[in-house]
């Protein structure tokens, strides 16, 4: 019998909050904090940070990038060690999974700093969106940012759908799909086209995630959290938070 049929037979016994870390532990999950029961462990620790100024530390971190000033991010043993029982990130980087936008460079962050989840044209999968509701309700994330950036060739694919109709081969036309909408509003406005898209994707998904479902929804009410979207720009290394 795998470990979560057994998890899920011993509900009656267990009770929700036991049964939640066993199935948890069951897939390798650790560092998870029960505190709804007097029995359970202490809460970990969390950011200190609030998501201003999560943001406002990405900022400056990515100005330095730009600058090329950018200190040392903690890779170090030291490092690994302290955060071997425990993550405590300050911010979720939903991002593009091209080689040329890897969060934690652009950021000049380290290790456990943050919480990526990365796909091609950084939309957002009930995987994703999942990952994304677990950082924030199980790890205390305030922060948010939907990463787009100059050049997509995810976004530059949806482009090609709607202007030549263009298709595509295996999964790659599935993942395409959700950026359609963005590139179909994107074809009238003034400027270019793709660079229009890439920045209508991110609006669409930014506005996805805040009406996801009350694991996202009621931090945002209660202002303990803060969703913002950001362009990057390849050539100068800039990300353009305009949409916060």
């Amino acid at each position: 019998m795998c470990a979560c049929s057994g998890a899920a037979a011993a509900a009656p016994l267990l009770g929700a909050n036991a049964l939640r870390t066993l199935t948890l532990g069951a897939l390798g999950v650790s560092g998870v904090a029960v505190s709804s029961s007097a029995s359970a462990a202490p809460a970990a620790a969390r950011t200190t940070l609030t998501a201003d100024q999560a943001l406002q530390r990405l900022m400056e971190a990515n100005k330095a990038f730009v600058a090329d000033k950018t200190p040392t991010p903690q890779l170090d043993r030291k490092r690994r060690l302290e955060i071997a029982q425990n993550q405590t990130p300050f911010a979720v980087l939903l991002s593009c999974s091209d080689s040329r936008v890897p969060p934690e460079v652009l950021f000049g962050q380290g290790l456990g700093d943050l919480f990526t989840v990365r796909v091609a044209g950084n939309t957002v999968s009930p995987e994703g969106l999942g990952s994304i509701e677990y950082a924030v309700a199980e790890l205390g994330v305030p922060l948010i940012v939907v990463l787009g950036h100059e050049r997509c060739g995810a976004v530059g694919a949806a482009v090609s759908i709607v202007r030549d109709g263009v298709s595509f081969p295996g999964a790659i036309g599935e993942m395409v799909g959700p950026i359609l909408p963005a590139a179909i509003r994107a074809r009238d406005e003034d400027g270019d086209w793709l660079d229009n898209a890439v920045r209508r994707n991110v609006v669409d998904v930014v506005e996805r995630l805040k009406v996801s479902g009350k694991l996202l929804e009621d931090p945002l009410a209660a202002g303990k959290l803060k969703i913002v979207g950001g362009r990057y720009d390849l050539d100068d290394g800039h990300v353009d938070f305009f949409h916060r």
